[in-house]
């Protein structure tokens, strides 16, 4: 798979996920999904190539290319956009200043909320925060990404002062038939909103999910029920 040469080609795409808003019942805000596109035009997903990517290297290089690509296309637009960023991107000097070029320069750093694993780098909380405290202070938003799987860390999220909390869709998509994980999912929102975040909801697939998920009070909801990734 010649992932370099397709960075040189600029085979790197972003489709873009809506986000449904409850209190305006109507999506507000998109995330943006990396896709590469082939020789012969077939799209590849990110499962089949950011592995690879980060063995060789060539993680940061995506990231930044999909910084470029999400704030080119909301610049002139009034909806929100999240990123997914890793810890090997906050770690890494040069695309934080990358990162934080772009958002200046396209105006958009009021709109961007960065999407930060729970699961991964948050261990690093010196550099993590440092990152946070850049971005906020030009008016770009957190978000704690896949929250509620594994290890979560309440204390973590105390310290970060996130503005969202995405709950993992392994438990949004059993939230109707197995009530330990709505248990769960109801003591985040009661946590999220203590602390002044909100919540969206992961992998809201059907009517039946949707409509507990609303029930709950989740904030926003994800998934293909709302819309598949799409280009814009």
């Amino acid at each position: 798979m010649g992932i370099c040469k397709w960075l040189m080609d600029e085979r790197i795409i972003c489709y873009y996920q809506p986000i449904y808003d409850f209190t305006t019942k109507s999506v507000q805000k998109y995330e943006a999904l990396v896709r590469m596109i082939d020789e012969q035009g077939d799209l590849i997903l990110p499962g089949d190539f950011l592995f690879i990517a980060k063995k060789t290297k060539l993680y940061q290089q995506i990231t930044k290319e999909v910084v470029k690509h999400a704030c080119a296309t909301f610049r002139h637009q009034e909806h929100s956009f999240s990123i997914n960023l890793s810890a090997t991107d906050l770690l890494d000097p040069i695309t934080v200043q990358e990162i934080i070029k772009n958002i200046v320069i396209t105006g958009t750093a009021s709109r961007v909320i960065f999407e930060i694993l729970e699961s991964e780098g948050i261990e690093n909380y010196a550099e993590v925060a440092l990152f946070i405290a850049q971005v906020k202070s030009l008016g770009a938003k957190i978000a704690i990404d896949d929250f509620g799987t594994g290890y979560s860390n309440f204390e973590n999220i105390l310290k970060l002062n996130v503005d969202f909390i995405k709950i993992d869709g392994s438990l949004i998509k059993n939230i109707t038939t197995n009530p330990k994980h709505a248990i769960i999912v109801e003591t985040i929102v009661e946590f999220a909103k203590k602390i002044g975040a909100k919540t969206i909801a992961e992998f809201v697939a059907d009517g039946a999910t949707f409509d507990e998920v609303a029930r709950i009070g989740i904030d926003y909801a994800q998934g293909y029920f709302i819309g598949k990734p799409e280009l814009i």
